[in-house]
């Protein structure tokens, strides 16, 4: 598994362009992380201010810099509006894999874009970072992630790597390379 992300690695896809975080990005960030629509199915604090928003930039620019995730600002290319994130994270270096998290704002859902920035994530972090699975973690009623994850190939995990039983207020997906 390979963990360097300098220089940062600009995706860009038909619609989109993957970028780091920026402060200018302060205004969008808390849209994001205080929209209850959003955070309806997550477990992640909200953010009350734009000096919550600056924080959280900070925070995962710092984690990207330390090898610990990497974090990408999800834009329009055409006008370079911040519409959503989408990030690898949980990075296990023992067992090769990492975590794929994301939110898009609502007014932007249901036109593809999480299929089109999540399939540029996908081939990143099996090709570039040589991963050998991508996990997701989600709450099961969270109907519409399930689906972009299905349409990706991510298969529904019943069971723990140990055989121990799963949390019943998540689900658990994964993707192996062999099967991307």
């Amino acid at each position: 598994m390979k963990l360097n992300f300098e220089p940062f690695p600009v995706i860009t896809s038909e619609r989109l362009l993957l970028r780091k975080l920026k402060g200018s990005d302060q205004h969008a960030i808390l849209v994001l992380r205080s929209d209850e629509r959003i955070l309806k199915y997550l477990d992640i604090a909200k953010a009350n201010n734009l000096e919550d928003a600056i924080r959280f930039i900070v925070k995962i620019n710092n984690g990207i810099a330390n090898n610990e995730c990497i974090y990408w600002g999800i834009t329009l290319k055409n006008n370079g509006r911040l519409i959503g994130t989408i990030c690898l994270w949980n990075l296990s270096l023992e067992d090769s894999k990492a975590e794929i998290g994301y939110v898009l704002h609502p007014e932007f859902q249901g036109k593809g874009l999480m299929q089109e920035s999540m399939g540029s994530v996908i081939a990143y972090g099996f090709k570039e970072m040589q991963l050998e699975m991508i996990d997701a973690v989600l709450h099961p009623d969270n109907v519409k992630s399930i689906q972009v994850l299905e349409r990706k190939k991510f298969t529904r995990v019943l069971k723990g790597e140990d055989g121990s039983e799963m949390h019943q207020e998540t689900i658990y997906y994964s993707l192996r390379s062999s099967d991307h």
